[in-house]
């Protein structure tokens, strides 16, 4: 039959006219051309996920099959891209599915399913946090992300962040940051997010992230980032100062007012509290990537606590470790108010400055020995760029800036109306001086000691070169100097057991050797001058016994000789001036008949013997070695990354946003 049928057909079509041969052909050829291209099988069940219907009511073994297919991100972008808010939220339960079993598929022996299944969450959550659709849903997608980030202690071991790196969220971190709504809802887990990205396998390979931070040069993005850390360290300095204040007003203030402050010490140690590094490393990573992020330190805003505009009460929330958290959002809006001329303003800088004086207090914890030197890197940073020195230095740039200092009894608390307004490197050099008067302890911390000297070093390199001439306490610097110097010897045995502290001498004595060669070309006036040499003259004693002690060593065959004599040499001109003027000084008071001159009267002989007075010219004074992380600071920055992981960690955790309660949060959002 089929044979005879067949022939049939052959007979009629051998029976159709010309016309109606092309009329059919036609017609065939119209129905193929209306046929569309077959879609690949992974393409159609993507299209049944983006259905209102669940895909696995009717095919149980929809989602272990979809992620044995090859991912087609370029289709699953378009459609996620294609949706608007309304849309995304019709489908929201399978976008759930796709995300939970995504997570789920990560656990599987099979690689095929773990790759797909992270190509899949990655290009997921990018869109999602691009798009303009719920704020709750791109909240657990960076908890997510920093969950995803911190499995590991060492995220550079954390092989899940290689298609972090392939399939970049840095486009979607910036948008956040750029947009305020997004910055105040989402802006300080996008930045501590972007800062933990940025360190993953740095010197191992090329990252993807640090390239493109590098080269940002978006003002609102910027100007975002800026934002979200200054507001995150002012919450920090704001409850710190809660805090004393609130310390100070109880039972154990009275009691220590009471004994004369003898306890001031333990007082203090009360209300240390926990340093947010997270923050810091983004703001670090943002001033030593980015040159362009270095006009942002000078942005000025409203300072915190000064705006009286209300807000609404934050929402209530577990007890957490201070300064580790984010700020509240109410917080964030009151800093973006448009700048009153009543109210004293403020920049990221300052928060920085007040911030680092709060946690360099104390170093006795290495959560805050890892924080204060990550602040004098920082400030190292800083201190070397050109631009960010040209505003520090700038005479139409003056604030107050009320560091926090530490409590002694030698001293009274400045009030803040007493403050006097000035460029913002005389903050910086008050911060150095600080440090150096409030940490000569038996747990000596040389490497900071050394950093701030250095920070200093290369301020007055800049002043030199630029002939600045600041108007700034400069005796205050000399005399906390000297009185390091001292404490240097005095303790020459127990310090010399764990450090070589010849290379701190020799970098002190040639902070006086700037003073001396160069102090003409950056000291604000001629008195300043005469000042310095009355400051060495007056304390000849500490700088004969260093030239003792270093002496002494360098003339034995120890392991100190050569720095010790390297010492022995910078002093050349220190002790020049010594020998020059304490016999005129001397002669000058027996001739007088006075047995104790007054400062007027040394000042008098200095002046008139400066004629007579020859000193050596010494090279490389206003030279330094520039910051290197990759070189000297590797080790560092990994153990510090490694804590700051397992702290995001731990909060993640504590505020139950584990990865389990992640999946139930995203099934049931609405």
């Amino acid at each position: 039959m089929e044979h005879i049928s067949l022939q049939h057909t052959s007979c009629l079509n051998d029976s159709l006219t010309m016309a109606q041969v092309e009329k059919r052909g036609g017609l065939l050829r119209k129905s193929s051309a209306s046929k569309k291209p077959l879609k690949e099988k992974v393409v159609l069940m993507y299209d049944e996920i983006f259905m209102t219907e669940d895909p696995s009511k009717c095919s149980p073994r929809f989602w272990e099959e979809l992620f044995l297919m090859k991912v087609n991100l370029d289709y699953l972008e378009g459609k996620l891209e294609s949706l608007d808010g309304e849309e995304l939220m019709k489908i929201k339960d399978n976008i759930n599915c796709l995300f939970q079993h995504c997570i789920q598929a990560l656990g599987e022996e099979h690689p095929i399913r773990v790759v797909n299944a992270l190509q899949n969450l990655m290009e997921s959550l990018d869109s999602l946090l691009c798009a303009e659709g719920s704020e709750s849903l791109k909240s657990l997608c960076l908890k997510l992300l920093l969950c995803l980030v911190t499995v590991t202690d060492n995220i550079s071991q954390n092989t899940i962040l290689e298609y972090v790196m392939i399939n970049s969220i840095f486009e979607a971190i910036l948008q956040i940051l750029s947009h305020p709504p997004s910055r105040r809802e989402h802006g300080y887990d996008a930045v501590v997010l972007l800062a933990l990205l940025v360190n993953y396998r740095k010197y191992e390979s090329v990252n993807p992230y640090i390239v493109k931070l590098s080269i940002v040069d978006d003002e609102a993005t910027l100007n975002g980032m800026g934002l979200v850390i200054a507001q995150a360290l002012s919450e920090y300095n704001r409850q710190y100062k809660d805090k004393e204040e609130e310390h100070q007003s109880g039972f154990f203030s009275a009691l220590t007012n009471m004994v004369g402050n003898m306890f001031i010490a333990d007082a203090h140690e009360k209300i240390s509290v926990q340093t947010n590094e997270a923050i810091l490393l983004a703001l670090y990573e943002a001033v030593h990537l980015n040159r362009n992020f270095i006009t942002v330190l000078a942005q000025s805003h409203p300072e915190i606590g000064l705006v009286t505009t209300p807000v609404s009460p934050a929402p209530t929330t577990p007890a957490t470790p201070l300064g580790t958290t984010p700020p509240s959002s109410d917080v964030i809006s009151s800093v973006e108010l448009p700048l009153d001329a009543d109210v004293q303003t403020s920049n990221l800088l300052i928060t920085f400055l007040k911030y680092s004086s709060i946690v360099m207090q104390d170093t006795k914890d290495e959560h805050r020995l890892h924080s204060g030197k990550l602040c004098l890197i920082i400030l190292t940073c800083i201190a070397e760029d050109q631009y960010a020195n040209a505003f520090l230095h700038d005479d139409n740039m003056n604030f107050r800036v009320n560091l926090h200092k530490m409590p002694m009894r030698h001293r009274k608390k400045a009030a803040d109306k007493n403050l006097p307004c000035r460029p913002l490197v005389c903050a910086v050099l008050d911060l150095m001086v600080e440090f150096i008067v409030t940490h000569m302890m038996k747990e000596f911390p040389m490497d900071l000691y050394v950093r701030c000297i250095q920070v200093v070093h290369k301020l007055l390199c800049y002043q030199k070169k630029c002939r600045v001439r600041l108007h700034y306490t400069w005796r205050e610097l000399w005399s906390a100097l000297i009185n390091l110097l001292k404490f240097l010897m005095s303790n020459e045995t127990v310090l010399l057991a764990k450090h070589n502290i010849f290379t701190l001498a020799l970098m002190i004595v040639n902070l006086f050797n700037m003073f001396i060669t160069y102090g003409d070309t950056f000291l604000p006036t001629p008195s300043s001058y005469d000042e310095l040499y009355y400051e060495i003259i007056r304390m000849h004693q500490s700088f004969d016994n260093l030239y003792s002690m270093v002496l002494r060593l360098s003339t034995n065959a120890g392991q100190w000789k050569e720095a010790a004599s390297k010492v022995t040499h910078a002093l050349v001109n220190i002790r020049a001036i010594i020998n020059h003027f304490n016999p005129k000084i001397e002669s000058y008071a027996a001739v007088n008949h006075i047995s104790q001159l007054s400062e007027e009267q040394v000042l008098e002989v200095v002046r008139a013997n400066y004629d007579t007075l020859t000193l050596k010219l010494q090279d490389g004074l206003d030279q330094y070695e520039r910051y290197s992380e990759q070189h000297k600071e590797a080790a560092f920055f990994k153990e510090l990354v490694r804590s700051i992981s397992t702290n995001v960690r731990r909060n993640l955790a504590f505020h139950t946003l584990s990865q389990e309660v992640l999946l139930k949060e995203f099934s049931t959002i609405s």
